[in-house]
C-alpha cells in the first residue's frame, strides 16, 4: 500500500518527527492535535471549551486540505489531562460532530505536550 504524507498550513506544523497525517490506501491517519494556533504556534488562552475548539479546527483544517469533513471520521481519540473536564469537552465535541458520530475513546493521561488540556486525533475515510 502507498502512503502519501500531508502537510498544510491549514493546521498547526509538527513540533517533532512526524507528520501532520499520512494516507494509507483511502484512509487518513491525522496526528493528534494539541490547541495550538496556526499561526503563532502557541497554545489558545482560556479553558478546556476554548482548547477543546483550537483541536477541532485543527482537525477541521487537516481534513478540509484533503477534501474531507467531520462526516469522514470514523474514529478519533480523546487524550485528556483532566476527566473532570469530559463534559465541557463533549460539549464542544457535539458541535462538530453532528450526526452519525464515529467510534471514540476517551482517556485521561498524565500529561500532554505544552501542558494542554486536550489532544484528539481521528482517523477518517475517502
Amino acid at each position: 500500500m502507498k502512503r502519501q504524507i500531508v502537510a498544510t498550513d491549514a493546521a498547526p506544523k509538527a513540533v517533532g518527527p512526524y507528520s501532520q497525517a499520512v494516507w494509507a490506501g483511502d484512509y487518513l491517519f491525522c496526528a493528534g492535535q494539541i490547541p495550538l494556533d496556526p499561526g503563532t504556534g502557541n497554545i489558545v488562552a482560556g479553558g478546556i471549551a476554548e482548547q477543546a475548539t483550537r483541536v477541532l479546527e485543527n482537525i477541521r483544517g487537516l481534513l478540509e486540505s484533503q477534501g474531507l469533513d467531520f462526516g469522514n471520521v470514523v474514529k478519533s481519540t480523546v487524550f485528556l489531562s483532566d476527566m473532570n473536564h469530559f463534559g465541557a469537552m463533549n460539549e464542544v465535541y457535539a458541535k462538530y460532530f453532528t450526526k452519525e458520530p464515529p467510534a471514540r475513546s476517551a482517556v485521561q493521561v498524565a500529561r500532554l505536550p505544552k501542558d494542554a488540556l486536550v489532544e484528539i486525533e481521528v482517523v477518517a475515510v475517502r
